[in-house]
């Protein structure tokens, strides 16, 4: 029995041991998901107090619950730990780390590289290495395989085994999780997405396996890019109905009751999240490598990346209708996660709009149920304590994130003017005339 034979066996009989190298939003119900199918996983995660965290049983991440979390804990299936020399003893692993991009635009691949050049201290033979962190194309081959494959006597798709699967991961959801949510899974050579979607299949529901780690690479790129465009055009098509005095929410859903050839986008006061306010700026930056410019990436990004001072301008043109002036008045966001019902901040488009109301000399104040304080830019801001007397207090309420818990008709009733990006007050909003949508 060659070293692959003993790796499938390994990971049939569950008794190989899994190593999870990052436990944020990606990589804890990751570790979870193997946990749960029966492997012994431990979670390599340099932030001390996550790891702390996680050895009391506590879950950090509100997608993963903490009596599930304590329960493998108990039962000794999940492991915390911020030393990487437990990797001497792991046969599979799972790079789940961040992928930011600089202020410049350019990819931040400094978390990759740390975790390729520690995981390089101990890789082996019979061990499979997997990376999930979203990357240009090209990453997982000529950034891992190199610094990998010259540590001890390790070769590709013979002893040692390297592949790409793209994280899918959309917190808050329920209906598609980590479990259920199909893996597209493409290794450097044929062994090694062979190896790689074996593994995953222990613990996946479905695994969809590619020729090559660069087509699951561009995969990723592609999902998040087609969302980016769609989003921009809409948000363009908003700005385009403001100038023809058309509504644009009323033609989104004329136009979606077409069966086929046409789906729904909604606009909005700018692009957040860890995926596609960032991800599709990466195949950009590639290109631009290549001598080719991404032209419909680098126009939607062009557009989202202005609607929070499109907003803005909304709120003070709102104002002036009023005969006030946006510096010194009293404004109110609502919602400050970058989409309903969550706790992530992430590239959150609430934070430019709060730093452009600032910046032009507005008071301002958020809420956020999930959201209890946040930094931007140097400045600390508190989430108000009394929603109620914030919502009667301010000049004007700007709905930014519609979380599901907000009572919008008794919003209606309290404010005295309302900037909604969100549509959230639906048709209440629509002929009353403190209410502004976008």
């Amino acid at each position: 029995m060659d070293i692959k034979e003993k790796l499938l066996e390994r990971l049939q009989r569950k008794s190989a041991r899994v190593a999870v190298l990052g436990l944020g939003y990606v990589g804890l119900p990751l570790a979870v998901v193997f946990a749960e199918a029966g492997f012994n996983v431990v979670g390599i995660e340099p932030d001390e107090r996550k790891v702390e965290s996680l050895r009391r049983g506590e879950s950090y991440i509100r997608d993963v619950s903490t009596p599930v979390v304590n329960a493998l804990v108990q039962g000794r299936k999940l492991h915390a730990t911020t030393d990487f020399s437990v990797l001497q003893e792991v046969d599979a692993v799972s790079i789940c780390v961040p992928t930011p991009l600089r202020k410049t635009g350019d990819p931040d691949l400094s978390y990759i590289l740390e975790a390729t050049e520690q995981l390089a201290r101990y890789v082996h033979p019979g061990m499979i290495v997997v990376l999930e962190s979203t990357t240009y194309p090209g990453t997982t081959r000529e950034i891992l395989l190199p610094r990998l494959e010259q540590q001890n006597g390790v070769r590709v798709g013979e002893n040692f085994f390297l592949a790409f699967s793209p994280e899918r991961v959309d917190p808050g959801r329920t209906d598609w999780t980590t479990y259920n949510t199909p893996k597209v899974v493409g290794g450097i050579t044929p062994a090694c997405t062979e190896v790689a979607c074996f593994w995953y299949q222990q613990a996946l529901q479905t695994v969809v396996p590619v020729s090559s780690a660069e087509v699951a690479e561009m995969a990723k790129l592609l999902e998040n890019t087609f969302r980016m465009i769609n989003i921009g055009m809409v948000n363009e098509m908003a700005i385009m109905c403001d100038r023809l005095g058309i509504d644009v929410w009323e033609v989104i859903d004329a136009a979606a009751t077409k069966p086929f050839g046409f789906m729904k986008f909604t606009p909005g006061p700018g692009l957040g999240g860890h995926c596609i306010p960032i991800d599709p700026l990466y195949l950009s930056w590639k290109l631009r490598a290549l001598k080719y410019t991404a032209r419909f990436i680098e126009l939607a990004s062009e557009i989202n990346t202005n609607m929070p001072r499109y907003v803005v301008g909304k709120v003070q043109d709102a104002l002036n209708m009023q005969g006030k002036p946006l510096k010194d008045s009293r404004v109110l966001v609502l919602g400050a996660a970058y989409k309903p019902d969550i706790d992530d901040l992430r590239e959150s488009p609430a934070l430019d709009v709060i730093g452009l109301l600032h910046q032009k000399g507005a008071l301002v104040s958020y809420h956020d149920p999930y959201i209890p304080s946040l930094n931007h830019d140097g400045m600390d801001y508190h989430s108000v304590p009394d929603l109620w007397e914030a919502v009667r207090q301010a000049d004007c309420v700007v709905i930014v994130t519609n979380h599901s818990s907000y009572n919008y008709v008794a919003i209606l009733e309290n404010a005295r003017l309302i900037v909604d990006t969100r549509n959230a007050l639906g048709k209440l909003g629509k002929d009353n005339p403190k209410v502004v949508r976008l």
